[in-house]
């Protein structure tokens, strides 16, 4: 499979964000609970399902009877609280996503991160894991007014001059952006996919060191001018 380009996700492709995700999840319900606005138990599996979208979607799903004014508390809470577990260590990079992706930077691919994820919080993750070392770009779907990943993937395709990249997620919205850009949809069967959604990609990977065999040593794109 020849590309130029390799565009990840960030939460459950590159980040292990149920790691993180629980605590962080639950010390914001735990504050509303204490302020009378929720009752009973945080809706963590609720999140799960809708992992993926971005965080104002989130809250107007589980926050669905409450204000505007509560629901921005609560995300920028929970921001906080994300950001701060990132910074004490308590996240994690999915296995061999060093390995895969020095492979790849090896190949003199660009790469990429388009997340739904605030600029803050990737920031936090690029930071704490020294991911740019390897990558050329990390873009937050903040960055486009549509809120949509595709627009966001075509963006980084216009400006970075992407031909025949691939897109690396674990759900639908990671496929749609690779399908509506003419990309490549690799899918991740990681802790947030759901099979139904993974079917609708091109391939289909179990670890990330399987991008070293579907992108081996020199089957790259060639961008370089041909010599005379």
């Amino acid at each position: 499979m020849k590309v130029d380009a390799v565009i990840f996700d960030m939460d459950g492709t590159l980040f292990q964000t149920d790691r993180i995700l629980e605590i962080s999840l639950e010390d914001a319900f735990e504050r509303l609970r204490i302020s009378e606005l929720w009752e009973g138990e945080t809706p963590i599996e609720k999140y799960r399902q809708i992992m993926g979208v971005p965080l104002p979607k989130v809250w107007e799903i589980l926050l669905p009877i409450h204000t505007d004014e509560v629901r921005e508390s609560v995300n920028e809470h929970f921001l906080e609280r994300l950001v701060t577990n990132i910074q004490l260590g308590k996240g994690a990079l999915y296995p061999h996503v060093k390995q895969a992706i020095t492979h790849l930077k090896q190949q003199q691919l660009k790469l990429f991160i388009a997340s739904n994820g605030l600029p803050s919080y990737l920031e936090a993750i690029v930071s704490h894991y020294r991911l740019d070392r390897w990558v050329d770009g990390v873009f937050s779907i903040e960055e486009i007014d549509s809120l949509h990943k595709s627009d966001l993937v075509h963006m980084i395709c216009e400006r970075y001059g992407v031909q025949s990249g691939a897109i690396v997620g674990d759900r639908i919205s990671d496929i749609i952006a690779a399908k509506d850009n003419g990309l490549l949809a690799i899918g991740c069967r990681f802790d947030f996919s759901q099979e139904q959604e993974l079917l609708q990609a091109d391939v289909i990977i179990d670890d990330l060191l399987e991008l070293k065999t579907l992108f081996p040593v020199g089957d790259v794109t060639d961008t370089s001018p041909d010599c005379e």
